[in-house]
């Protein structure tokens, strides 16, 4: 059974998904609004500190969040096979009741990626999210064979998500649109993250005549322009879950000015975290900063590590973000 959807309204200034399609089943709609990717915190030893996440996806809820996401930046592909079926397991029993849960199963091989599917599915989760293969560099032909498996072995929705920002190469537009057209709009749902974002996530939406369901995914730096393209939400990291609510909001509601002065400092802030590991090191040091986790710790090998300077900026900017908010 999946987890339960957010009661927040579609507000009247931005026309739904449902409304511009109104063939669609609209229980594909509990998927939308803000819904952040937590960052998966650590003991000492490595092993998951599970007191923390839980207190992580509580404060998340608590600042208003739409549902909880498990992604990159949960370190997925940094866990075991059976530490990412308990992180499922955990996330999908934490947001029973207060929002939808998206648990990232891509990996390397279609047989794993099936396997944590189905596991998700079965623990409760509102749909699952997949990466394509990132080791080999793979034709249309394996990309199609890769999601057509996948959709085909689950019946809640699949979220497609394009990474190539950072890991792998960019998808085809077409190829994505193909899945469309095979599985249907409340089934093949997407997160595009490869540049230029606005351009190609517009794209998606008009190759396929508005029908694709999109989720911005640049962790806010391109949300303004991406809303006005028709996006069910948002998925950026959860350290900045107190700027990306109202941020949210403030579009729904149609206050430009309030979400361009929220947008500016938090767009600079993002701007900073160019790789998977740079993004690590900036929100768990911001996760450390609000109180929520209790150290920074990656696990290794670790590419990015936040100099003296880079961190004064960080808390600089994160200092204008809540002014501005």
């Amino acid at each position: 059974m999946a987890c339960a959807a957010s009661m927040r309204p579609t507000p009247c200034c931005a026309a739904s998904p449902a409304e511009t399609n109104p063939t669609m089943n609209l229980s594909t709609f509990q998927l939308r609004g803000v819904l952040p990717v937590f960052q998966t915190p650590y003991h000492t030893d490595e092993t998951i500190d599970f007191g923390t996440l839980e207190h992580e996806i509580d404060w998340l809820f608590a600042s208003g969040s739409d549902g909880i996401v498990m992604a990159m930046v949960s370190e997925t592909l940094r866990l075991s096979t059976e530490e990412r079926k308990e992180m499922a397991d955990t996330i999908c029993k934490l947001a029973q009741g207060r929002g939808t849960s998206v648990v990232s199963v891509g990996a390397e091989s279609s047989l794993v990626t099936e396997h944590l599917a189905r596991h998700a599915e079965a623990a409760g989760a509102t749909a699952v999210m997949a990466i394509p293969p990132v080791c080999v560099a793979l034709d249309e032909g394996e990309l199609l064979g890769y999601y057509r498996r996948l959709l085909s072995a689950i019946e809640i929705p699949v979220v497609v998500q394009d990474a190539s920002s950072y890991v792998g190469r960019p998808m085809s537009i077409a190829m994505q649109a193909r899945l469309l057209d095979e599985f249907g709009e409340a089934r093949c749902l997407y997160k595009p993250e490869a540049p230029p974002l606005v351009e190609r996530l517009a794209e998606l939406r008009a190759v396929t005549k508005g029908r694709a369901i999109v989720y911005e995914g640049s962790g806010g730096v391109a949300l303004v322009d991406s809303f006005q393209h028709g996006i069910a939400g948002t998925m950026p990291g959860a350290d900045l879950i107190r700027a990306l609510v109202p941020l949210w909001r403030a579009l729904q509601d149609g206050r430009l000015d309030d979400a361009r002065r929220i947008h500016e400092p938090l767009a600079e802030l993002v701007g900073l975290q160019t790789t998977l590991d740079a993004y690590l090191a900036v929100e768990k040091h911001l996760l450390v900063k609000q109180g929520i986790f209790e150290n920074t710790f990656v696990r290794g090998p670790v590419g990015y590590h936040l100099t003296p300077e880079v961190r004064e900026k960080v808390d600089r900017l994160f200092d204008r973000l809540m002014a501005a908010v």
